[in-house]
């Protein structure tokens, strides 16, 4: 088992399996760990996620991306790493010129007033305008089920403990690339844009293919990250549609091998 594998899942021998007679046995399985990991950005505590403890870096990269506090890898000049008793904390510094965009960002993520104006402010600031997606997909809708048929293969920590989610990066025939693994949705698809920024690797005409739901959070990631489209295994939300449309990202939902929905 890797490093990262080791680091996620451990063995829980507190399970009786129940078969229809009623007739129970122990059974021992692995779990996926979930561990709280804190986002300090700058020096200042930004976030708190429920993660699983593996390509940290990769996850503040794309976080500190999706957040829109860093424009690039480059803006980003140091990532440390700490396991406290209690969780996982990781300490990003990005350029002194970004300094003022972190301080404005945990002005209104700290909600520290109940006055009308406040919450309009941060209700603008949660719906921000989205840019438009200037990557195009440069192949057929075809290749979204090559790519689901080969996704399950591609989960290591997914067929140990069947409680992940992935996100996978597909080139234009559906050919899987790269995938990252989570116990949620955003930040599986937060490694994904970190491990492709931090190797210096772009769409090139493909996609991304996310094994979850599609929630307006995902689309915001996948148009903030220029994606060429977004497809997920379970259905959008209305404003996940509204908010594709808004940064003209195509999205396709519900992929099966034998069918997809194309949002309009």
């Amino acid at each position: 088992m890797g490093d990262d594998l080791s680091s996620s899942v451990s063995i829980c021998q507190r399970f009786e399996r129940l078969f229809p007679s009623d007739e129970g046995a122990p059974s021992d399985r692995p779990i996926a760990v979930e561990s709280p990991v804190a986002i300090e950005v700058n020096g200042i505590g930004y976030a708190v996620l429920m993660a699983t403890p593996a390509e940290l870096e990769e996850l503040a990269t794309g976080f500190a991306l999706s957040e829109r506090l860093a424009d690039n890898a480059r803006d980003i000049i140091d990532i440390y790493v700490y396991h406290s008793a209690i969780g996982w904390i990781i300490r990003v510094t990005l350029s002194a010129h970004l300094a003022s965009r972190v301080h404005d960002r945990v002005r209104h993520r700290a909600s520290e007033s109940s006055c009308g104006l406040c919450g309009i402010e941060n209700l603008e600031q949660a719906m921000r305008p989205l840019p438009k997606v200037h990557n195009s997909f440069a192949g057929s809708h075809r290749a979204v089920f090559t790519a689901i048929a080969s996704l399950r293969d591609l989960q290591p920590l997914n067929h140990l403990t069947g409680a992940v989610h992935a996100a996978a990066l597909c080139d234009h025939e559906g050919t899987i690339r790269l995938v990252c693994e989570d116990v949620g949705r955003h930040n599986a698809f937060d490694k994904l844009i970190g491990a492709m920024a931090r190797r210096q690797m772009d769409w090139s005409g493909g996609f991304a293919l996310l094994s979850s739901r599609c929630s307006y959070e995902l689309v915001e990631k996948a148009a903030l990250a220029n994606c060429p489209l977004l497809a997920t295994i379970s259905a959008p939300t209305d404003l996940a549609i509204a908010r594709a449309a808004e940064a003209g990202l195509p999205l396709i939902s519900l992929v099966r091998p034998d069918a997809a929905l194309l949002a309009r």
